[in-house]
């Protein structure tokens, strides 16, 4: 939950900065500070001051004197000392003071975020990294114990250089199956892909420069820089260029979950998203298919071949029926001698010897047998605000989407829907 700040200013009408009403003042200068704060004025229908002066409205006429006024601004906590600053500056006449706020929620009618919402206000912080020398097998076990798949590598200052991500230990230090896979292999064969990777470093393999965003930079800078390089991530630097943070797609889509107005759909559920396009709008129809009686070794070689990572399965009139990963692949024949190499080539080679074994099985076997059939889709003509809930809800990476006879349309992934909602 992110740390909340009022600042409230006990002053009366005839306090002036500038040469007009404070009131005016601060609320512009709140303003210019483009920072995620709300202002509020109350004027006081009677009251007194320290110096004795009473103030009220008078009974007879309806004419006030120096009415007392309250000035309450509400401001993220890591703003504090640049607003109170320059707060402290236009007040002479009247009492400041400031209190912390439980905050439940910022929510802003019309935008995915609070009007200028920086990076320091959703990134995580203390985030993992690793240094130039760090053997490669110290980073595949990062990504083996968490849920990222990228790691920042720093210099001896915490600056970031470049960044480790899953694609640079497979295409440049020779991992012969990606993370999900290795960890579902046996601690044997882990061992020794952890012991090829052990010989080399971080910086032989990294990508650089490190492509960073500022902490006091909007998450809208953010979000481009995400959208422009095709990066999941960015590491988070202070002014100083040390590393800070870590700034994800999952944590602007859950930051949109949690801080977006809520308002009615026209289907009569909440919505986030101020758009009238749907599902059908942001998808890819390019999605690889195959039939339920597809024997599976035309599934596996149709998954190696094209490195990708699932294919949907259809009946002959086009309705979707499950979704096939590498991972069911690999969990489904995992007791099978040969199927390591398999996942290490990514294919079958010519038939023998353990091949040949597993090839046997894989062609006993059809789509249908494997296929995972607890999937969640969406409609086509579904609202992208109830993409993004259902996404970021049920953390799915990958969404299929299908008409209303529940004929497969194509798949929306976090980045064709980062790109559309923002």
């Amino acid at each position: 939950m992110r740390q909340y700040k009022v600042i409230d200013i006990f002053t009366n009408e005839q306090a002036w900065w500038g040469g007009r009403p404070l009131t005016d003042a601060i609320i512009e200068r709140v303003r210019d500070m483009k920072i995620a704060a709300r202002t509020m004025i109350v004027k006081g229908s009677q009251g007194s001051y320290e110096t004795g002066e009473v103030a009220g409205i008078e009974k007879i006429e309806p004419v006030s004197y120096n009415m007392p006024v309250r000035i309450t601004i509400v401001i993220p906590a890591a703003e504090l000392a640049r607003v109170s600053t320059a707060i402290e500056q236009m007040v002479d006449d009247g009492i400041i003071g400031v209190h912390d706020i439980d905050l439940i929620t910022h929510k802003t009618r019309g935008v995915l975020l609070p009007r200028h919402i920086r990076v320091r206000d959703i990134m995580t912080r203390g985030p993992q990294k690793v240094g130039l020398s760090t053997p490669l097998d110290e980073v595949a076990r990062l990504f083996l114990a968490s849920s990222f798949t990228g790691l920042p590598v720093v210099d001896e200052q915490n600056r970031p250089l470049g960044v480790i991500a899953q694609g640079d230990l497979i295409y440049k230090a020779d991992m012969p199956l990606r993370i999900g896979l290795l960890a579902r292999s046996d601690q044997e064969k882990t061992a020794s892909v952890l012991k090829e990777l052990s010989f080399r470093k971080a910086g032989e393999i990294m990508t650089r420069p490190a492509v960073t965003v500022g902490q006091d930079q909007l998450v809208s800078d953010a979000v481009k820089l995400m959208v422009e390089k095709n990066v999941k991530r960015l590491p988070v630097v202070d002014d100083a260029g040390k590393l800070v943070g870590n700034i994800s797609r999952l944590d602007v889509f859950s930051t949109v979950i949690k801080e977006c107005t809520v308002r009615s759909g026209g289907n009569g559920r909440p919505a986030l998203v101020e758009t009238a396009h749907t599902a059908s709008d942001i998808m890819s129809r390019k999605a690889a298919t195959v039939f339920p009686d597809t024997p599976v070794e035309e599934v596996m070689n149709l998954i190696g071949c094209n490195d990708i990572q699932r294919v949907c399965v259809v009946d002959r009139d086009g309705r979707f029926l499950g979704l096939i990963s590498d991972v069911d692949l690999f969990s489904a024949f995992s007791g099978l001698p040969g199927i390591w190499d398999y996942a290490r080539r990514g294919s079958l080679s010519q038939p023998g010897g353990q091949d040949k074994v597993l090839q046997k099985h894989l062609r006993s076997k059809t789509a249908s047998q494997i296929m995972n059939t607890d999937i969640v889709t969406v409609k086509e003509d579904e609202t992208i605000d109830e993409v993004v809930r259902i996404m970021l809800e049920r953390t799915i990476k990958r969404l299929p989407v299908v008409d209303g006879e529940g004929k497969f349309k194509g798949i929306i992934s976090r980045d064709s829907l980062l790109r559309e909602i923002f």
